[in-house]
Parts: structure tokens; C-alpha cells; sequence
């Protein structure tokens, strides 16, 4: 069997896939931002379980943040949600239909966020550590600010050739 990818627990986050430099010589922020964190997931009313779920970002994909919940399985779990539906979640009900996050907190695990995820296999309940959840989203920031995602994407002239086939 395979090496486990998440068996370690992310003390630190794992930036991959560098930029590489500016004309200063000075290194750009990584492209792709990772970290992984155990997230507690209510299994029934009374049981309480743990699933180590790996938080990705990529510039390349500027608006969506990658949650991959591994369940010990060789199978992983993939939920992709928008990178402002994270944010909004860290301070207020946010999101609907399939994927609803809300600001929490209690005595025995502090400030957390919960996630509530349907797919037509399931629900699921989950609670992740807000501060590191936020300190990882200021992270994907870093990379792509607030509003700057627009200039990633090509300008009119780009798609106008790419739509011309040249």
C-alpha cells in the first residue's frame, strides 16, 4: 500500500510549485498554498471522529479553495468551494444548498468553523480550528489579493485570439 500522503501533521504550511523571481531577484509568494489540519467530524449524534483534511489553494484556479478529506482510504474525497464562501464562513452563516459554513465556539475546542457538506452519498459535519483556517486563507491572499484574481485571467485581446484559433 501506498505511502500515506497526510499520515504527518502539517506544523507548518507546505507552499509548492514556486513562481520563482522577479526582476529584483526577490522570490515571489508560491503559487500553491497547502496546509493540512484535523478537522473533527460528528460520525452520529454521540460519536465524535477526527479526518485529516488537506486546505489548497492554487493561483491558477484563483477562486476556488480545494478541501481533500482523507479517510484512510486509497479513495480521497475532494470538495472544491469558492474562496470567498471560506471567508464569509470564518464571520457569518454563509452558503447554501450543498456547502454551509458558520463562525462557532465552545468552551472545550475555542473558535472553530463548521461545515456542513450534502452530496447525494451523504452529509457530513465537520469542525476545523478557525484561527489556523483564517491564518491559511490570509496565506491564499498573499498570493492572489482580494480583487486581484481579474488579473489572472486573459485580457479580451487573448480570448479574442485563442477564439480565433491562433
Amino acid at each position: 500500500m501506498p505511502c500515506d500522503p497526510l499520515s504527518a501533521a502539517s506544523d507548518q504550511p507546505v507552499a509548492a510549485t514556486p513562481m520563482g523571481g522577479d526582476r529584483d531577484g526577490a522570490a515571489a509568494p508560491p503559487a500553491v498554498v497547502e496546509e493540512v489540519l484535523l478537522l473533527r467530524i460528528a460520525l452520529d449524534q454521540d460519536l465524535v471522529g477526527e479526518v485529516r483534511t488537506r486546505f489548497r489553494y492554487a493561483a491558477a484556479a484563483p477562486h476556488e479553495v480545494r478541501l481533500t478529506f482523507h479517510l484512510g482510504r486509497p479513495d480521497e474525497a475532494d470538495w472544491v468551494l469558492s474562496r470567498d464562501l471560506l471567508r464569509d464562513g470564518l464571520e457569518a452563516l454563509s452558503g447554501q444548498g450543498d456547502v454551509k459554513l458558520w463562525p462557532a465556539s465552545c468552551p472545550c475546542h475555542g473558535a472553530t468553523l463548521h461545515l456542513a457538506l450534502e452530496s447525494p452519498h451523504g452529509s457530513a459535519l465537520l469542525e476545523a480550528p478557525r484561527p489556523q483556517v483564517r491564518a491559511w486563507l490570509e496565506r491564499t491572499y498573499a498570493v492572489v489579493p482580494d480583487g486581484g484574481a481579474a488579473e489572472l485571467l486573459p485580457s479580451d485581446e487573448e480570448l479574442a485570439e485563442l477564439l480565433a484559433g491562433g
